[in-house]
């Protein structure tokens, strides 16, 4: 017991060292919903850790992680690849690409790789005078790139940190811009290998403001004084992106011999909105197949009126995995599911290798 106590103080004071910083920026101020930009940092692309709708902090495994809990990839066994197609919302056209890979270096540290980009599909340019359409369409372009490196500092500490690119564009107009992730994982636990409880915490979303920038915030104009036109370049506000904490906690349940249980809290304080309690719950058979749910709260989640997100709470998913020869390399297929009103759902499929 005293040594999980002197375990516990780095893991206590990297906490401390990365929220203090911040002081009243976690403060869950719904206030200031809508005021933040390049939103879909928020969105998790991957459709295995989807499924616990974000309960799984303390406990996610391999690539993944690089999305919630950055210190998770430090659990890459050598190498994991990962593709993923999401339809976001369905019924509103937009799907979301994301593909990843995590190679093991060393002896204790891997690095990784992440990319997600929205497609949402061809849209009508308008103007005032032809608000109808009919002279071609645009495509918004949302891409981020997340660069990590994770590193197992002990047999219960394990840490990481990423660098993410932002990227949001039209045609003639964009903006640029980075953000930082940081994340702990602790785990100790009870049984013979003492690992069945978890403990994680993640700073997410750590950046300066961006601002749009191009020739679409510009127009031609003239006044009475000159009769020549001239270009009005119109100023664009900055706007910040949206940071949060998650801190969270799991523990595994051993049922019977290759069966096991898996339960998962987790805590989400929010700059720019509500604050958000995630549940989660999964079963795995000799991880071979898996099952999970889970289900985000925030206050107002059961109110159509008072409801800040397309969200409803409830999330689903399954994977299957076999084998692929000897040495533990595995392929594996994911799905979650995500409840949402309106639209009728966000579905995610992936795919996995781990060699």
């Amino acid at each position: 017991m005293r040594k999980a106590y002197k375990l516990l103080i780095p893991v206590i004071a990297l906490t401390g060292f990365l929220i203090c910083p911040l002081g009243e920026s976690f403060a869950g101020n719904e206030d200031r919903v809508g005021q933040a930009g390049a939103t879909e940092l928020l969105i998790n692309p991957w459709a295995r850790s989807s499924g616990w709708a974000g309960a799984n902090t303390a406990s996610i495994r391999g690539l993944e992680a690089i999305h919630s809990n950055v210190a998770g990839t430090a659990f890459t066994r050598q190498t994991e690849v990962i593709f993923t197609r999401t339809s976001w919302l369905k019924g509103s056209d937009i799907n979301i690409n994301a593909f990843g890979i995590t190679q093991k270096v060393g002896e204790s540290g891997v690095i990784g790789l992440g990319l997600m980009s929205m497609d949402f599909g061809d849209i009508e340019i308008t103007r005032t005078d032809l608000p109808e359409g009919g002279i071609g369409t645009y495509s918004p372009q949302f891409l981020n790139l997340a660069v990590s490196y994770a590193k197992i500092f002990s047999n219960s500490i394990y840490g990481g940190f990423s660098a993410k690119i932002i990227s949001e564009s039209l045609s003639n107009i964009k903006t640029q811009g980075i953000a930082f992730d940081a994340g702990i994982q602790y785990v100790t636990g009870l049984n013979a290998d003492k690992d069945n409880l978890k403990f994680g915490i993640s700073l997410r979303n750590v950046g300066p403001p961006l601002k749009f920038d191009g020739d679409g915030l510009s127009f031609r104009g003239n006044n009475n004084l000159s009769p020549y036109d001239f270009t009005v370049q119109q100023r664009s506000a900055s706007f910040e992106i949206p940071s949060l904490v998650n801190i969270g906690v799991a523990y595994d349940f051993k049922l019977a011999e290759d069966h096991r249980l898996t339960t998962a809290g987790n805590f989400t304080s929010n700059s720019f909105s509500k604050d958000n309690f995630m549940f989660g719950v999964e079963y795995g058979f000799k991880e071979f197949f898996m099952i999970r749910g889970g289900f985000m709260y925030q206050d107002g989640i059961f109110d159509d009126a008072d409801r800040l997100t397309a969200y409803t709470g409830p999330t689903a998913g399954f994977t299957l995995q076999a084998p692929l020869g000897k040495g533990g390399k595995t392929f594996a297929l994911d799905y979650s599911f995500r409840a949402t009103d309106p639209f009728e759902g966000t579905h995610s499929f992936g795919a996995r290798l781990d060699l």
